[in-house]
Protein backbone atom coordinates (compact mmCIF):
# COMPACT_ATOMS: atom_id res chain seq x y z
CA UNK A 1 0.00 0.00 0.00
CA UNK A 2 2.58 2.58 1.14
CA UNK A 3 6.22 2.17 -0.43
CA UNK A 4 9.10 4.47 -0.83
CA UNK A 5 10.68 4.64 -4.23
CA UNK A 6 13.93 3.64 -4.10
CA UNK A 7 15.93 5.56 -6.46
CA UNK A 8 13.99 9.04 -6.79
CA UNK A 9 13.00 11.36 -4.11
CA UNK A 10 9.24 10.97 -3.92
CA UNK A 11 7.26 8.90 -2.24
CA UNK A 12 4.41 6.74 -3.19
CA UNK A 13 1.23 7.09 -0.75
CA UNK A 14 -2.38 6.17 -1.43
CA UNK A 15 -0.98 6.50 -5.96
CA UNK A 16 0.48 9.70 -5.47
CA UNK A 17 3.83 10.52 -6.05
CA UNK A 18 5.08 12.71 -3.84
CA UNK A 19 8.07 15.00 -3.63
CA UNK A 20 10.58 14.85 -0.86
CA UNK A 21 14.34 15.72 -0.32
CA UNK A 22 17.16 13.60 0.48
CA UNK A 23 16.30 12.71 3.95
CA UNK A 24 12.72 11.97 3.57
CA UNK A 25 11.02 15.46 4.21
CA UNK A 26 8.35 16.90 2.14
CA UNK A 27 9.06 19.42 -0.54
CA UNK A 28 5.70 21.19 -0.35
CA UNK A 29 3.94 20.89 3.04
CA UNK A 30 0.61 21.24 1.37
CA UNK A 31 1.24 17.74 -0.08
CA UNK A 32 0.73 17.12 3.31
CA UNK A 33 -2.08 14.66 4.75
CA UNK A 34 -3.18 11.88 7.42
CA UNK A 35 -2.38 9.06 4.75
CA UNK A 36 1.24 10.83 4.39
CA UNK A 37 2.18 11.60 7.66
CA UNK A 38 1.24 7.60 8.65
CA UNK A 39 3.60 6.86 5.84
CA UNK A 40 6.30 8.63 6.98
CA UNK A 41 6.15 7.84 10.71
CA UNK A 42 6.05 4.10 9.82
CA UNK A 43 9.51 4.59 7.61
CA UNK A 44 10.42 5.88 11.38
CA UNK A 45 9.71 2.94 13.09
CA UNK A 46 6.73 5.31 14.91
CA UNK A 47 2.80 4.06 15.50
CA UNK A 48 0.70 7.12 15.58
CA UNK A 49 -1.25 7.41 18.81
CA UNK A 50 -3.66 10.08 19.49
CA UNK A 51 -0.52 12.18 22.11
CA UNK A 52 1.06 11.99 18.59
CA UNK A 53 -1.86 13.38 16.36
CA UNK A 54 -2.27 16.29 19.40
CA UNK A 55 1.45 17.59 18.64
CA UNK A 56 1.56 17.08 14.70
CA UNK A 57 -1.61 19.13 14.54
CA UNK A 58 -0.18 22.05 16.81
CA UNK A 59 3.16 21.68 14.36
CA UNK A 60 0.76 22.18 11.53
CA UNK A 61 -1.62 24.81 13.27
CA UNK A 62 1.48 26.59 14.10
CA UNK A 63 3.16 26.09 10.41
CA UNK A 64 -0.29 28.13 9.14
CA UNK A 65 -0.23 30.61 11.11
CA UNK A 66 3.47 31.80 11.41
CA UNK A 67 4.96 29.76 7.99
CA UNK A 68 7.82 28.65 10.25
CA UNK A 69 7.80 25.67 12.81
CA UNK A 70 7.83 26.52 16.70
CA UNK A 71 10.84 25.90 19.31
CA UNK A 72 10.35 23.77 22.04
CA UNK A 73 9.38 25.88 24.76
CA UNK A 74 5.87 26.54 22.63
CA UNK A 75 5.68 22.63 21.87
CA UNK A 76 5.72 21.94 25.47
CA UNK A 77 2.85 24.30 26.73
CA UNK A 78 0.69 23.00 24.01
CA UNK A 79 1.64 19.62 25.61
CA UNK A 80 0.36 21.16 28.55
CA UNK A 81 -2.35 22.29 27.79
CA UNK A 82 -3.91 19.64 25.64
CA UNK A 83 -2.09 16.72 27.22
CA UNK A 84 -1.92 17.39 30.99
CA UNK A 85 0.67 18.56 32.95
CA UNK A 86 2.50 15.33 33.81
CA UNK A 87 2.98 14.59 29.97
CA UNK A 88 4.40 18.60 29.28
CA UNK A 89 7.90 17.10 29.70
CA UNK A 90 11.48 17.02 27.28
CA UNK A 91 10.90 13.09 28.15
CA UNK A 92 7.75 12.47 27.14
CA UNK A 93 8.09 14.51 23.82
CA UNK A 94 11.30 12.57 23.47
CA UNK A 95 9.52 9.50 23.83
CA UNK A 96 6.94 9.99 21.27
CA UNK A 97 9.36 11.19 18.68
CA UNK A 98 12.79 9.30 19.98
CA UNK A 99 15.18 10.34 17.09
CA UNK A 100 14.63 13.78 17.55
CA UNK A 101 11.33 15.61 18.21
CA UNK A 102 12.29 18.58 16.29
CA UNK A 103 13.45 16.97 13.45
CA UNK A 104 11.26 13.58 13.29
CA UNK A 105 8.07 14.96 14.03
CA UNK A 106 8.68 18.37 11.56
CA UNK A 107 8.97 15.51 9.02
CA UNK A 108 5.69 13.31 10.01
CA UNK A 109 3.93 17.20 10.16
CA UNK A 110 5.23 17.52 6.81
CA UNK A 111 7.50 20.29 7.17
CA UNK A 112 10.49 21.09 5.14
CA UNK A 113 13.66 20.17 7.64
CA UNK A 114 13.73 23.19 10.01
CA UNK A 115 17.03 25.73 9.28
CA UNK A 116 17.54 25.02 13.42
CA UNK A 117 17.08 21.02 13.16
CA UNK A 118 17.72 20.73 16.89
CA UNK A 119 14.32 22.10 18.06
CA UNK A 120 14.84 20.01 21.09
CA UNK A 121 17.05 22.47 23.48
Amino acid sequence: MYQTEPLGHTISVEGRSIPVDQLGYLLDPSDWSDSVAKHIAMNEDIELLQDHWVMIKFVRDWFEDRHSVPEARWLLKAMKAELGELKATRRYLHKLFPHGYGPELCKIAGMRMPRKVMLDV
